[in-house]
Parts: structure tokens; C-alpha cells; sequence
């Protein structure tokens, strides 16, 4: 693979959140022409972030955007009359983030475009993309050219003609309120008709936000809205400090929050990346880190799909089952969650207690499912064909453990003597030495791909 092949591809990302912005990082690395086209947030928003999900962001290459993160502060959750307050999160303010991944992409060398994309129009060549900035709005739109796109708006991207799978449809209601300064503090707590997730700035800032149903809500018209809203909250324990010495702005800011997946996130000159191509529940805390999630394994994707197209049948499928494994797993977290709310039978619990389905999140792995199969991996930048083992519980299939394959190691133990003892088949059929045999062996029996007698 020559460098210069990387050049003729013109790549352009369409937003500069963190998947888009780990997609560019990602291709970047790998020798291409990145554009990325953003802008800023029309509203301020706050966000909790799990320790998980930092290393996450570290992980995708960015380093100015995590340079003046707070500490972590204490968050409290009250959920089916229970109130816990042993965890923390660290908030960050989006807008900052934003602007921070926006310097880690100039530093890269992305081209970064602050401007809102008018229009995107698909011919023969690629794309036409006509953005039009801030800086002047009487100036005609600029035209940028790509060969390939990647969409990373959020669940607002277009997707016209996709088909998707949503969920209970979901709204989210954000009132600012402002009060005195105080230390940054969060809540979540549930309520007949929803749940409430709240945020206190150092500034005094106040972030409220209630969530329902859309279908059942009852909710009034928009002149009512902030009235409904408030009454709620002052009916919640968890929001009194929140309201405490703080008045409102006055203004709310609707949010869809519907779980929605794309089933077809891939094309030969496309691919749509974190909630693009699949936004889950923010009940689930995850929203940016399963954006990166898929955002990560972007790159040798699209690698693919341009310096391999005999091969592009193989990365969709590659993309598209990560991007549904994922989108099933936040789900069902968030299901098993709603359905530890047990207080209330109205539509709003009972629809997400039961959806997507009744798979359970964790399976216990059955030595009996064991199989070798080929199935697509990223190797050196590339979508390609291995042999991997999967079992019920890990359907995508393991490759490696710590450099060493694992369909070798299951083919050795599945053509052993019914007497021989499994380490030292691992020894002689792969030529290990005692200590790696004896860890491997422990991690088999530990992961039950070895059943205990």
C-alpha cells in the first residue's frame, strides 16, 4: 500500500463531534486527505462522562480536548425508591470539547471547516458538498469535493431512503437555570411519566432535563411547556439542590432521544459514524462512548472500500454487524435498567422494559458452542479474513489473545486424547513453553472455553 495512492481519495467528514472527529484522526494516520466541516452547538449542553469513556477519547488520539477537563464529581441516582450516591462523573461542557477536537484535528493536519452543510449532492465523481460559513452570509456557499463521505451529524444526519430501526420514541426537554456558583454535582432520578437527569455547573449554571414518551406524554403546548416542566421537577428530591437559590431562563430546547439504528451504514463511497449510525437511549450514560466505538473501527474500513474494492463486500459486512452488536448491547443495557424501575405500568416503563427484545445482556459461555470460523478483522489498517473462534456469547469471534491465535489453540484441544491434560496438549501441538501454556490454559478454563469436570 503506497502512500501516495492515499492521496488521490479526498475524504470529508461531515461533523466534528467525537466520532467524526476520531474517524479523521484515525485516517489521518493511515495517509489520507482529510476535510472535516463543523459547527458549533446552537445550545450550551453538559454531559457526564465515565471514567471508561476518557480513556476512550485518549485512546482516539485526542489531547487539547481533554486538556482542561474537570475533576470527577459526585452523581446521584434515585431509581424505584432507592437512592445511591457512590458513584461520580466528570462533566464536561460539549462546546469546549468540541473546540478542543477541532485543535487536535488542525494539529493533525485536518482540514477544518466551520460551517453549516447546505446541501450534499452524489454524482459520478463523488460528492458536491455546498457549505455556507458565519463568517459572511451574503457570500455564495462554498463547494467542497470528496470521493468518499462520512456522515457524523448525530441522529439529525439526513438519511433519507436508509432503512432504520427505532425505538420508543423519546423526547428530551433541557431548561437552563441559573444560580449561585456552587460545586459540580449531577442526578438522575425516575418518575411516573420519565426521568430526570441534572447537572450543576461551577458557574452557577444550572442543566435540567426530563425525558417521555413522545405517543403518551400528554405533554401541553409550547407556552405551557416550561410551566409542566418546572412543576415536575419541583416534585423531584434529587432536583431540590438543583433548584435551590436558581431561577429559569425561560427557554427549552427539544432533543429527540429515540434509540434509532441504521441497518445500512456502509456503502462503497459512504459510511455513517457514531449516532449516525446508531444512537442509543442516554439512559445508558454511553452516547459518546459507543460514538467512538464505531468510529474507531471507521478508518480500516474505509481503507478498505478505496485500496481494496474487491474486498468491499467484506468491510460492509465487517462494519454492519459491529455497528448492530453494538446498538443491541447499549440497548439491552438500557432495557434491563427501565425494567429495574418497578413502581410504575404506564406506556413510558413498559415499552422500554421489553424492547429491543428478551435477550439477556450477559450469556454465560457454553464450552459446547465453540467454533472456528472466517470472518472479517482489521489487520494493518484492512478489513481482512481470518480464522476466529466464537462462541454464543461472542458472535463476532476472538482473533487473538495477547499476539497469539485462538483458532489454532481450539483445534489443538478439539483433537486431543480424552485423556490428555489440556496444557500440555497446548505445549507439544504449538510449541509453547510452560509458563504461556499454564496462563493460557488457566484463562481457558476462566472464560469457560474449557468446561471444568
Amino acid at each position: 500500500m503506497k502512500s501516495e495512492q492515499h492521496g488521490v481519495a479526498k475524504i470529508v467528514v461531515l461533523g466534528g463531534g467525537p466520532a467524526g472527529g476520531a474517524t479523521a484522526l484515525g485516517l489521518k494516520k493511515l495517509g489520507y486527505q482529510v476535510t472535516i466541516i463543523t459547527q458549533p452547538r446552537p445550545f450550551k449542553a453538559v454531559e457526564g462522562i465515565s471514567e471508561r469513556v476518557l480513556e476512550g477519547l485518549r485512546n482516539a488520539g485526542f489531547q487539547q480536548a481533554l486538556a482542561n477537563l474537570p475533576a470527577a464529581s459526585p452523581r446521584m441516582a434515585s431509581w424505584n425508591g432507592e437512592t445511591n450516591s457512590a458513584n461520580t462523573e466528570r462533566l464536561i461542557n460539549r462546546s469546549e470539547l468540541d473546540r478542543g477536537i477541532g485543535l487536535d484535528l488542525q494539529a493533525a493536519g485536518v482540514t477544518v471547516i466551520d460551517g453549516r452543510v447546505d446541501r450534499v449532492n452524489s454524482n459520478d465523481d463523488g460528492y458536491a458538498i455546498s457549505v455556507k460559513t458565519d463568517a459572511d452570509a451574503d457570500a455564495a456557499a462554498q463547494l467542497i469535493t470528496a470521493d468518499f463521505l462520512v456522515e457524523a451529524r448525530g441522529r439529525s444526519a439526513p438519511g433519507a431512503g436508509l432503512e432504520r430501526l427505532r425505538g420508543s420514541e423519546t423526547v428530551s426537554l433541557l431548561q437552563y437555570w441559573q444560580g449561585v456558583p456552587c460545586q459540580p454535582q449531577s442526578a438522575a432520578e425516575s418518575f411516573q411519566d420519565g426521568w430526570a437527569w441534572m447537572a450543576a455547573w461551577s458557574d452557577g449554571t444550572r442543566y435540567l432535563q426530563l425525558t417521555f414518551d413522545v405517543a403518551s406524554a400528554n405533554l401541553p403546548d409550547k407556552s405551557q411547556l416550561i410551566d409542566h416542566c418546572n412543576r415536575i421537577l419541583r416534585t423531584l428530591p434529587s432536583a431540590e439542590p438543583f433548584l435551590d437559590r436558581a431561577e429559569p431562563s425561560g427557554i427549552i430546547h427539544a432533543r429527540t432521544s429515540t434509540p434509532i439504528l441504521c441497518r445500512e451504514a456502509v456503502g462503497d463511497n459512504w459510511i455513517r459514524v457514531g449516532d449516525a449510525a446508531m444512537a442509543v437511549d442516554p439512559l445508558s450514560g454511553n452516547g459518546i462512548f459507543q460514538a467512538l466505538s464505531s468510529a474507531l473501527q471507521a478508518p480500516a474500513v474505509i481503507n478498505t472500500l478505496l485500496q481494496q474494492p474487491e474486498r468491499a463486500a467484506l468491510a460492509k459486512q465487517f462494519y454492519q454487524q459491529r455497528v448492530d452488536h453494538l446498538f443491541y448491547r447499549f440497548a439491552r443495557i438500557g432495557r434491563d435498567f427501565y425494567a429495574s424501575e418497578e413502581r410504575w405500568d404506564n406506556p413510558f416503563w413498559v415499552t422500554r422494559r421489553h424492547w429491543p427484545d428478551s435477550e439477556p445482556l450477559h450469556q454465560e459461555t457454553d464450552p459446547a458452542s465453540l467454533k472456528i470460523e472466517t470472518l472479517p478483522v482489521v489487520s494493518n489498517g484492512l478489513i481482512t479474513a481470518q480464522e476466529v473462534v466464537t462462541t454464543n456469547d461472542q458472535p463476532l469471534g476472538i482473533w487473538h489473545l495477547n499476539g497469539l491465535e485462538m483458532a489454532p489453540v481450539v483445534r489443538a484441544l478439539q483433537q486431543r486424547a480424552a485423556d490428555e491434560n489440556p496444557q500440555d496438549c497446548l505445549q507439544q501441538a504449538l510449541g509453547l513453553n510452560p509458563q504461556t501454556a499454564a496462563g493460557l490454559t488457566r484463562w481457558l478454563y476462566q472464560n469457560r472455553w474449557l468446561a471444568t469436570e
